[in-house]
């Protein structure tokens, strides 16, 4: 099974590729795709979808996972990750994918064993969990967090 793992922002949005065979995982691919900060909102969201959808015809994942929306202090913060989320969502619906939904505190308890782990913990077991995997950067890492959790976690639901 390949899974595609995304951790959508408006901002950068990281993707992770893991396989799941059983109980062993591995690291196939991760990486991250930024917006341009001046460019319009709608030509950001596009720009998410595409680049979502390029990486979802490269490597053909079975299914993806993305991280649920969780309230900032600030709306405008919120909005605008409900909507990159939308992109990314609208990328594997036009792919036809199956998507599973998984909370941060669920994916951080499936990799780490407590939903209240802090960054670091779970980058930390990402190297355990993946070794070897060059990891592009903070929400890449989240992506793959994502896609391991899916991995425990997405058939039982």
């Amino acid at each position: 099974m390949i899974i595609l793992g995304l951790d959508p922002s408006l901002s950068c949005t990281g993707w992770g590729i893991i396989r799941s065979e059983g109980a062993r995982l591995s690291h196939i691919a991760n990486g991250q795709v930024a917006t341009d900060a001046k460019a319009s909102l709608p030509e950001r969201l596009l720009h998410l979808l595409d680049a979502v959808y390029a990486v979802i015809g490269q490597y053909e994942p079975d299914r993806a996972a993305v991280e649920e929306v969780f309230v900032n202090k600030n709306p405008q913060s919120t909005l605008k990750l409900a909507q990159a989320r939308g992109a990314v969502l609208a990328a594997c619906g036009r792919a036809s994918l199956l998507v599973h939904e998984h909370s941060p505190r669920s994916v951080k308890k499936s990799v780490v064993g407590t939903g209240a782990a802090e960054k670091a913990q779970v980058q930390a077991m990402l190297k355990i969990l993946l070794p070897g995997a060059a990891i592009a950067g903070a929400d890449a890492a989240d992506a793959l967090a994502v896609a391991i959790a899916d991995a425990h976690l997405g058939t039982v639901r």
